[in-house]
């Protein structure tokens, strides 16, 4: 079975966690990967909701059907 090469991300993820890091410090990294995901997140969403002109009425809208 071929397995893909490993992702930019992958490899410098392999990088960091090629030494032993105390839990602390693994806890931390999880929260600030955590954070920085959220926030690209959020600015893709932003992004998306100001191309298709969603407001909050549209948001009421969307929550209103899935009820």
């Amino acid at each position: 079975m071929m397995h893909p090469p490993l992702t930019n991300v992958q490899a410098e993820l392999l990088k960091v966690f090629s030494r032993q890091i105390p839990d602390e410090d693994l806890i931390e990294l999880r929260q600030v990967m955590a954070k920085f995901l959220l926030q690209k997140s959020r600015q893709r969403a932003d992004v998306i909701w100001q191309n298709k002109s969603y407001d909050s009425t549209t948001l009421d809208q969307l929550l209103s059907e899935d009820a």
